[in-house]
């Protein structure tokens, strides 16, 4: 083995662990990984900067902005009203309502953009019925990846293993080639879900109110008294905040109510603070002298001339910039003047020491503020409304070209008029020249955060190829397999694929998969193209944890869930869909 071969092998380890422990961002990983293939002279800078001018990382980027314009025009939030109506009939109705929306529109848009549309009308459903957030997000999020699976620009998992095989000297797939296929699987999938998973998804869950109802609890208010050692002092090097981590949320001085104050303010005898105090807190604050806690008539009375502060719930998307960066590093209050009082990380809410937290992806935050500022933190795309459905006009003067353009792309693609990387380009551009989105809008439309994760991941497969590690892993897998028929080894590496994916990057697990298994194609003398198709299913269809997936995190705060929950439901929804794919791929691609 070469020390080139060893340095790879090494690297791609490195990364997969950075991966699994999540020490960084997806995309920062990926970065470091092609950082370190060029550092270490595996790859020349060429070599592993041309991720970002592949023609899947640019496809993608086109396809960001297309999805963006169609979702812009509104032309989506128009069936919103109808979706509430009909879903509060019965829950199995509002369940095959919301995966049937779910997976149809994630066969053509992109799908974390589908479920964060879908999340605010969902759990307003909720709220109107008696049915729990936790029987309905989950099912949402796996019928987006099975939506996803159906056409060629479903998810970017599907275009970069078609534009890489080209690459390797496969013929691309078509727009609509392993739809036969993704629907079966999607059928199985369905009938799992809408029969047995019922069952299993958790049912006896608190609801998102009740996070709410919660926070408002361990809100108080205290008086600044005459003999409070903090007087004078700045706010943030008060022995309130600095020693007892309390969050003041607004401050009465003089009958003024402020809620948007600087931590410099100096704290003054007869200032009222509105402050979070969880239990925990709570006693240490009534040991500290010099305040005194008690309910505010001039609080309330100030607070009732603002009916517009209120608590809202969001969610961190996919791609916000808020991920990875405290509240503190953000300078979250004076930049969007408004207060976070909770935070729901995974499966444990935090009510103290919260501007500290680094935020992630899929976070749900409760958040004190005018729904002026919350509507920016929204046209940001840093947050996603959860705590009421507001629906959006339809711009039919931006929705039809925007509609138009999308079913172009498709249909050019779909009958060979040009490649899916110019009939893209092409729609991206018509966006912006028709006036469906501004330039600016275009690129905020683009997730940057998968355009580097994909051109970082790249430089895997192209270190795999170029060193001969792609062969050599071919080698020892028909070694080990060669005994067995084909459909048997694409069973295998249907299982090894969605396994991996589960603990790393489904984008990683494709740039590492996809050369691999076409040099085995070529070992064994069969067709390659069951091989990619498997890789490309396993790679989306991943259900067993939340974070396998950017839609499964999504859903993973709002729905109440704990990781138990998607290895209960999850595991058993992926065994069924290995061992049906072993039998439908070959079926639709032949060896």
């Amino acid at each position: 083995m070469s020390a080139e071969l060893i340095i790879t092998f090494s690297i791609i380890a490195f990364g997969i662990l950075l991966f699994v422990r999540d020490y960084f961002t997806i995309d920062t990983t990926s970065i470091i990984i092609m950082a370190l293939f060029i550092v270490t002279g595996v790859l020349s800078p060429e070599d592993g900067f041309s991720g970002f001018n592949h023609p899947a990382t640019i496809t993608l980027g086109c396809i960001f902005v297309i999805s963006g314009g169609i979702f812009n025009s509104g032309i989506l939030d128009g069936l919103s009203y109808k979706i509430i109506k009909l879903a509060k009939i019965h829950y199995l109705i509002a369940l095959v309502m919301f995966c049937a929306i779910s997976s149809l529109f994630s066969a053509f848009i992109n799908d974390t953009a589908v479920v964060a549309l879908l999340l605010p009308i969902a759990l307003t459903v909720c709220r109107e019925t008696n049915i729990k957030p936790s029987m309905l997000l989950m099912p949402i999020s796996f019928a987006a990846l099975f939506g996803g699976t159906c056409t060629l620009i479903g998810t970017s998992t599907n275009i970069l293993i078609s534009s890489y095989a080209k690459k390797y000297g496969v013929e691309e797939f078509g727009m609509f080639e392993f739809s036969g296929a993704a629907v079966c699987l999607l059928a199985v999938g369905f009938i799992y879900i809408f029969l047995i998973a019922p069952f299993l998804l958790p049912k006896q869950k608190e609801t998102s109110n009740e996070l709410i109802n919660t926070a408002e609890k361990y809100i108080t208010e205290i008086e600044v008294e005459a003999t409070c050692k903090d007087l004078e002092k700045a706010l943030h090097s008060a022995k309130l905040v600095s020693d007892h981590n309390i969050n003041v949320l607004s401050v009465l001085r003089d009958g003024v109510l402020k809620h948007n104050f600087s931590p410099e303010i100096q704290l003054k005898e007869g200032d009222i603070l509105k402050v979070l105090t969880p239990p925990e807190t709570l006693q240490r604050l009534l040991d500290l002298k010099g305040y005194k806690i008690s309910g505010s008539k001039r609080m309330k009375a100030a607070e009732s001339q603002e009916t517009d502060y209120q608590i809202h719930e969001v969610i961190v998307p996919f791609g916000s910039a808020l991920a990875s960066s405290s509240l503190k590093q953000l300078n979250f209050r004076r930049q969007y003047k408004s207060s976070v009082i909770a935070i729901r990380q995974r499966e444990e809410v935090k009510y103290d020491k919260l501007s500290s937290i680094n935020l992630k992806e899929g976070d749900m935050l409760l958040i004190l503020g005018q729904k002026e500022e919350l509507e920016t933190l929204e046209i940001q795309n840093l947050v996603v409304k959860l705590s009421e459905y507001k629906k959006k006009k339809t711009n039919y003067k931006k929705a039809i070209p925007s509609v138009l353009i999308g079913i172009g792309v498709v249909l050019s693609a779909t009958f060979n008029v040009t490649s899916i990387l110019i009939s893209a380009m092409i729609g991206a551009l018509l966006m912006i020249i028709t006036g469906a989105l501004k330039p600016v809008e275009a690129y905020k439309a683009v997730e940057w955060k998968v355009i580097f994760m994909m051109a970082g991941v790249l430089s895997m497969g192209t270190a795999l190829e170029k060193t001969g590690g792609a062969t050599l892993i071919a080698n020892f897998i028909q070694s080990s397999l060669g005994q067995y028929e084909a459909n048997i080894t694409l069973s295998i590496l249907f299982l090894a694929t969605f396994i991996s994916t589960n603990l790393i990057s489904s984008k990683a697990t494709a740039a590492l998969m996809t050369p691999i298994v076409i040099n085995l194609a070529h070992m064994m003398d069969v067709s390659s193209r069951p091989f990619l198709v498997a890789v490309m299913f396993a790679c989306s269809l991943t259900f067993m944890t939340p974070m396998s997936y950017p839609t499964n995190t999504m859903v993973y705060a709002p729905g109440n869930y704990k990781f138990g929950d998607f290895l209960k439901v999850g595991t058993p929804l992926n065994i069924l869909i290995w061992i049906a794919a072993t039998f439908i791929i070959p079926y639709f691609f032949p060896f």
